[in-house]
């Protein structure tokens, strides 16, 4: 009996090390750790981002109502900016409170039930993955706007920077954070040239005209009643500029100490930047007028509305303020669509900690738990690189459309994050504590926290329900109880393997089967490993399909002079597995407890295409003995040639190719199976 495995080619290790590298010890993990510096642009990239296309959002929005409704864009802006004020005062209050990592999910759990911790949980993993998807085709959306002829390819660019973004992350959160540090600060620095520029062109009286406010709106009808809807709409469009704040909180542990402080810190940073970009974006957009619509032909103006893509805000902005064409301006749109793509970087780092605390509290699979060879969550990586390609790939990239799924995720654990954090500090409180005060100001912060959240998460449900919302709230559910069943499996498969008093180990005794195809070396192989244990009963089984094979393996047994009993199995069906299992019951109920360790020869391979020469009854045998009481399974390794290459070595080629490096020589392989080794007398155990 033989089966393959594949083993890596030394082409293969070596193409995994040059994509994530060396891998690190576990001893390496404190120095992956972050300082603020190389954090601020991992864990902010996304909020910091989220201000290339906010105020996009808020004026698309209110120009449904015409131009008479940009007069509300700078109020509506406000109370979004009053909103991130809140949110991070809020969360610098969770890191102090919580900070293992679980940010919203562990302090929902732990203070409302496990109905909210989940619920979070399944709302921040639909936003990470939005945040890669929206992230993505936002930062495409910029180099298509400064190279409209790449168009065409809107897909495919953003499936790639998806791919690249999960190598990068891959190779490991410190070396992932040195690469996009840069152009998370370069965005930083050019929007506020960008915007010092356009401030101080305005106060000396030329101020920038962005090319699309000539444009006319073709506004759509909007009712008296629908006044306060589009408000809100508009409003909550805008929030979309609050996304990542709580990726800090979720990254506590990824902080290097004092990390409660340096997280504290990072989050204050990333809240006065990105407040400050914002604002200034808002200003720049009013000031120069730039009009933007869902649809070119809502703006009377464009020659071929409907194959003509409009310029992104951030393009508008920069093309009014240094001139369209010029050299700043494709250094703005250049690093917005950098820090755009770098955004997902975010998710990556966030998804990956929040996939390892749910496995560990049994709620994901524990292969998130399992760290790579980079020290990294690598499987989470992997996961939701492939669910982002995947979304990117059903809306083809449309920012617009895909933009509609963002946020809900978020402001519903923002919610109950907060309500959370109120509970937590009331509890608290009536402990009596002595620094009361200090505990009475955070519990006012997260309650105020809650209120705005809660808030701005049915404006948003409302909004954005028949926009393509609904999704999410089919997505949420369906992850909800997803989770509740992987945690319930764990926790019955716990209770199934708890050690207790009624557990027995009687076996007393053990029978070793060998199995036989033909006399071949691996077979030799596993017959003298089975002598060396020393088992107390041991004898070759041979499954016979076809007498005259059998017959020639019963002459060939004889002429080895081996004394190991061949116990032959007639199978007249030609099924391998049955035959032998009854086998094994039979000789099980004459020997009662004892224990039946089958010993099967497996080939290990060093190409691809070798497992289709080798035939797998052997692996479909292993699967059914491994349903049976009282047997283990013991498989000997053949090294074939061909895994010569892992070592460097020659190896078999593809066929019709000739053999590379030396030819075989005789005695260029040990024996496996030295004939000294294998029995030579009944019941001989040498």
């Amino acid at each position: 009996m033989d089966s393959e495995e594949r083993a890596p080619s030394k082409e293969e290790l070596k193409a995994r090390r040059f994509i994530i590298g060396d891998p690190l010890p576990t001893t390496r993990l404190e120095g992956e750790l972050l300082p603020k510096r190389v954090a601020l642009p991992i864990f902010a990239s996304d909020a910091l981002s989220s201000v290339a296309y906010a105020p996009q959002e808020i004026i698309i929005i209110l120009l449904m109502g015409g131009l008479s409704f940009l007069a509300f864009t700078p109020w509506i802006a406000a109370c979004v900016v009053l909103l991130m004020i809140v949110v991070v005062a809020s969360y610098r209050q969770l890191i102090k409170a919580y900070p293992s990592g679980g940010g919203d999910y562990e302090v929902a759990r732990k203070n409302i039930g496990e109905w909210a911790g989940v619920t979070v949980a399944s709302a921040l993993l639909v936003d990470y993955v939005m945040t890669v998807a929206v992230s993505v085709a936002a930062g495409v959306d910029n180099i298509i706007s400064a190279l409209p002829f790449l168009d065409p390819w809107r897909v495919w660019l953003a499936v790639f920077f998806v791919v690249i973004l999960a190598a990068m992350n891959l190779r490991g959160v410190r070396e992932a954070g040195i690469a996009f540090a840069i152009p998370t600060y370069f965005f930083a620095g050019s929007v506020v040239f960008m915007i010092v520029t356009g401030l101080v062109r305005t106060f000396l009286g030329d101020a920038p005209v962005a090319e699309s406010s000539q444009y006319a709106v073709d506004a759509h009808s909007v009712a008296q009643s629908a006044l306060i809807l589009l408000l809100l709409r508009s409003f909550a469009s805008g929030c979309s500029a609050l996304t990542g704040v709580e990726a800090i909180a979720n990254g506590v542990p990824a902080f290097r100490k004092p990390k409660i402080k340096n997280a504290r810190t990072t989050l204050l940073l990333l809240g006065a930047i990105a407040i400050s970009l914002f604002a200034g974006l808002i200003t720049l957009a009013v000031i120069s007028g730039v009009r933007y619509a869902e649809d070119a032909c809502d703006l009377i103006g464009f020659a071929n509305c409907e194959t003509t893509p409009q310029l992104s805000l951030m393009a508008q902005v920069a093309g009014a303020t240094f001139g369209p064409g010029s050299f700043m301006f494709f250094v703005v749109q250049a690093s917005t669509a950098l820090v755009l793509l770098l955004a997902a970087n975010t998710a990556f780092n966030g998804f990956p900690l929040l996939g390892s605390v749910l496995a560990h509290d049994g709620y994901a699979p524990k292969a998130l738990e399992t760290r790579g060879d980079r020290l990294i969550y690598s499987n989470g990586v992997i996961a939701l690189g492939l669910v982002a390609i995947g979304i990117l790939a059903v809306f083809q990239a449309n920012l617009n459309q895909l933009i509609q799924l963002y946020i809900l995720g978020v402001f519903t654990s923002f919610t109950l994050g907060q309500s959370g954090m109120v509970r937590h500090w009331l509890r608290l409180l009536k402990t009596k504590p002595e620094n009361q005060g200090a505990i009475r100001r955070s519990l006012t912060i997260n309650f105020v926290g809650a209120v705005f959240t809660g808030t701005v998460l049915i404006v948003v449900t409302v909004t954005k329900f028949t926009h393509g919302a609904y999704l999410v709230f089919i997505a949420m559910p369906i992850l909800y109880f997803l989770m509740i069943g992987v945690n319930r499996y764990y926790r019955d498969v716990a209770a199934e393997v708890a050690v207790d008093s009624d557990v027995e180990f009687d076996k007393t005794s053990d029978h070793a089967i060998v199995l036989v195809g033909k006399m071949q070396k691996p077979v030799l192989k596993a017959l003298d490993f089975a002598i060396a244990i020393k088992h107390d009963s041991l004898e070759a089984v041979h499954v016979s399909i076809d007498e005259p094979s059998t017959v020639q393996l019963e002459f060939d047994w004889i002429r080895n002079n081996i004394h190991v009993p061949l116990h032959i199995i007639r199978s007249p069906y030609r099924d391998l597995t049955w035959p032998l299992i009854e086998h094994i019951r039979a000789h099980r109920k004459e020997h009662g407890s004892e224990i039946v360790n089958v010993y099967l020869p497996q080939y290990i391979v060093g190409h691809w295409w070798e497992h289709l020469l080798h035939n797998h009854k052997s692996r479909r045998m292993r699967s059914r003995l491994m349903m049976e009481k009282g047997v283990t399974i013991t498989l000997v390794p053949w090294l074939l040639d061909s895994t010569d290459l892992i070592y460097g070595r020659r190896s078999r080629p593809v066929p019709g190719q000739s053999r590379r490096g030396e030819p075989i020589r005789p005695h260029a392989r040990i024996h496996e199976t030295r004939s000294s080794d294998v029995p030579n007398g009944p019941g001989d155990k040498k």
